[in-house]
């Protein structure tokens, strides 16, 4: 989890100085307006992208560099948003190994066993549910 984390971080630095910080609002409104949306609500959106394996994980090192989210941020988040993929990874392996070990073939959903996709899920869900919960005590307390 370190080195991914160390990797991530490198690749977002270097994509920061080669293409800086404001790179994504530079392209037009739209991804002006994209890049806004990810610096307001980082936390949420980098542990969903972490979470929910849709993107290339390279991808999501590239565009929170692009969009100017702090790296303190995107460190913690990454950390944090790594730890139950690795979990998975690390179960499924030891999963393959068992089959494998009794002289068995590996099956896909022997691997993705419901209750890893639904952990998954609701980590997923958990994060995207902080967006709305934050809108609504920014304007409370504003």
């Amino acid at each position: 989890m370190l080195a991914a984390t160390a990797g991530a971080t490198l690749v977002f630095l270097f994509a920061r100085v080669i293409f800086g910080a404001d790179a994504l609002a530079r392209l037009g409104p739209r991804a002006q307006g994209l890049a806004l949306g990810i610096q307001r609500n980082a936390w949420s959106y980098l542990l969903v992208l972490r979470l929910v394996p849709l993107f290339p994980f390279f991808l999501v090192n590239l565009v929170p560099a692009f969009a100017g989210v702090r790296l303190p941020v995107f460190v913690l988040t990454t950390l944090l948003g790594i730890i139950p993929g690795t979990a998975v990874f690390s179960l499924s392996g030891a999963g393959i190994g068992r089959v494998l070990d009794a002289g068995g073939t590996p099956t896909l959903a022997g691997i993705l066993t419901p209750e890893i996709i639904l952990a998954l899920s609701g980590l997923a869900a958990l994060a995207l549910l902080a967006i709305p919960l934050r809108k609504k005590f920014t304007s409370a307390a504003g």
